[in-house]
């Protein structure tokens, strides 16, 4: 069994005789049970006493034990562009909050089989690749319900089986056609076409929060069958909190969780790993000693977590440390993990490590190593090494699939060769599969990062002629082209005009962008305008969010009364750069000449 004080020790010089974890119990007010927590006690000797699993709603800030140390730590605005490129650690994705139904297209393939098999939501993976008939069915019923299209299918005298709708189901979810997948559930109990389990309830609850929201999800979850509320539930409604960052919310599931007895698993472990890599890191640290304290083993993903939480803070040697543990432990890397590694390495201006990474990655035959080419792509672009882009581009470009399509158009324009992104653009939208939102949000980020605003219009136009939905990712890209031109004042009126969608949810950066652009400007009144509409859109408050709060107040040259207590009230503690913001903005600050008229 692995010991996970060496993860502790070796990637966080963690002083475990300085301090150590003991328990303390309080009557809970609301329930009559006990509560335990975490408390420090300095110089006292570590208990292995078996004691209830810990509660995430007191656990303490082990600040002393923090996972980054402040020497060499990157900008937020740097960590924040970081999080977004790692996005795909997420077991339950970011772009999840946006979902649509997903009624009028086929979107690509995902890479998420992992997620779905991590969350138990199917019974049977497919073995191949072959769409099964009841999928294709379900997918050409443009104009029609799924219900419908169900109804003609059991008519035409086809057979509803348990092994055709597992099929079905991962291939939707697989090309991440939500909408549809929740409404083939729902006619499948509705018709009591099969007999539900608890991975059917599991998954219901799971495309209901994907597209309805989580009260919805969590108001469908209480009239699942007690029977039926086991372990693969709850961990399908904890994974959905985290990635809508409800901190609150995932406390509460992972204590009930503990509350039923369920074990500690490293599922479980990772999600909140994942939730306090976004909003406190320094609770990482609490995690994993929980972890260490009950036995359970990290996971590849817990390993990933480190490594990115790591490079973005740019501690390339703890980065390196835990590469040397995995090693020790015969973990094995896979591409996702490489490309992680890889491109902090970048980040740091590593490049020699950086290209010796990728060159693991392509091993002895790079065609045989196709699952890597998305990322290779990418890295070898933040390089800047056109003729390696060039040179992995001519392989695939034959028979480029999906995603390696969007890859190099994006590769491409990081290299400011627009000719060579839209020529890749153009073969997609001549492809068989009608080109979807994600196809023109990538051409229309490259447009955005010339400042192309022109180009972009046109692209927006032709979007939506084509009857593509404009999604969160393409407003995101929009809004920021407007910004980036200095029309601020139009991207904002965008902003407003998305948010009034039902079917989309905003990204967090769409905000941030005219927020930031305010900020600048020393416009208080339309900075709290911004950071208002954030809370609206359901984004709880993080730290970056009162930096440029505090920042359009210095700038104006206005007193920031309160925001203290504001930041306090929602839990943000300032770092170093806040504490200095809220010096510089305290208008009850002694100076020199304010000490003599004393």
């Amino acid at each position: 069994m692995f010991a996970l004080s060496k993860v502790l020790r070796r990637t966080q010089r963690l002083r475990l005789g300085a301090s150590s974890v003991v328990y303390s119990k309080d009557i809970l007010q609301s329930g009559g049970g006990e509560r335990s927590f975490f408390t420090l006690q300095p110089c006292s000797i570590v208990s292995y006493k078996r004691e209830p699993l810990p509660r995430f709603d007191d656990i303490s800030s082990l600040s002393q034990r923090a996972l980054s140390s402040n020497a060499g730590t990157k900008s937020d605005q740097e960590e924040d562009d970081l999080e977004d490129g790692f996005s795909e650690l997420e077991s339950s994705k970011s772009g999840q909050d946006s979902s649509s139904d997903d009624e009028d297209e086929v979107a690509p393939e995902a890479d998420d089989d992992d997620e779905i098999q991590d969350l138990d939501l199917v019974s049977r993976k497919p073995v191949d690749n072959k769409p099964s008939e009841l999928f294709k069915t379900i997918v050409s019923a443009a104009g029609l319900s799924v219900g419908s299209a169900l109804d003609k299918w059991v008519e035409d005298g086809n057979d509803i089986t348990r092994v055709e709708v597992a099929k079905a189901m991962f291939q939707l979810r697989r090309r991440r056609m939500f909408g549809r997948a929740l409404q083939m559930s729902e006619w499948l109990e509705a018709n009591k076409k099969i007999e539900m389990d608890e991975r059917d309830y599991a998954s219901r609850l799971d495309l209901t929060v994907k597209i309805r929201g989580l009260e919805k999800g969590e108001a469908d979850m209480q009239k699942i069958p007690k029977s039926f509320k086991g372990e693969v539930v709850y961990r399908t409604l904890l994974a959905n909190c985290v990635a809508a960052c409800n901190v609150k919310k995932s406390e509460l599931v992972f204590n009930t969780m503990k509350d039923l007895g369920f074990p500690l698993s490293a599922f479980t472990c990772d999600q909140m790993l994942l939730l306090y890599k976004r909003v406190d890191r320094k609770k990482i640290a609490d995690v994993l000693l929980l972890m260490e304290k009950e036995n359970v083993k990290p996971s590849l993903l817990t390993y990933k977590i480190l490594l990115d939480v790591k490079g973005a803070t740019n501690d390339i040697s703890g980065m390196e440390q835990i590469l040397e543990t995995m090693k020790d432990e015969g973990v094995e890397l896979d591409f996702h993990t490489q490309a992680i590694v890889a491109r902090h390495y970048v980040g740091a201006g590593l490049k020699e490590k950086a290209e010796k990474v990728l060159k693991e990655m392509e091993g002895e035959s790079l065609e045989a190593n196709r699952r890597a080419f998305k990322d290779l792509l990418s890295i070898y672009a933040s390089l800047r090494r056109q003729d390696e882009v060039e040179r992995i581009w001519k392989i695939c470009e034959s028979k480029p699939r999906f995603e390696e399509s969007l890859a190099a158009i994006h590769a491409f324009g990081k290299l400011n060769k627009v000719k060579e992104a839209e020529a890749i653009f153009e073969k997609i939208v001549k492809m068989d599969r009608r080109a979807s939102s994600s196809t023109y949000s990538v051409l229309l980020r490259v447009y955005v990062d010339q400042k192309m605003l022109s180009e972009g219009k046109d692209l927006v136009k032709r979007m939506a002629e084509s009857g593509c939905r404009i999604e969160a990712a393409t407003w995101d890209a929009l809004i920021k082209l407007y910004v980036e031109a200095g029309e601020v004042e139009k991207a904002d009126s965008l902003l407003n005009k998305a948010s009034k969608q039902s079917h989309t949810k905003l990204m967090m950066n769409s905000f941030m962008y005219i927020m930031d652009e305010y900020s600048k400007r020393g416009d208080v009144h339309n900075t709290e305008k911004i950071f208002l509409k954030m809370r609206e859109a359901g984004y709880t408050s993080r730290l970056r969010q009162f930096q440029a709060l505090m920042q359009a107040y210095i700038n104006a040259k206005a007193p920031a009364y309160g925001m203290r207590d504001r930041m306090k009230a929602d839990n943000i503690f300032p770092n170093k750069s806040m504490a200095a913001q809220l010096a510089q903005g305290d208008p009850f600050k002694k100076t020199a000449i304010s000490d003599i008229l004393d």
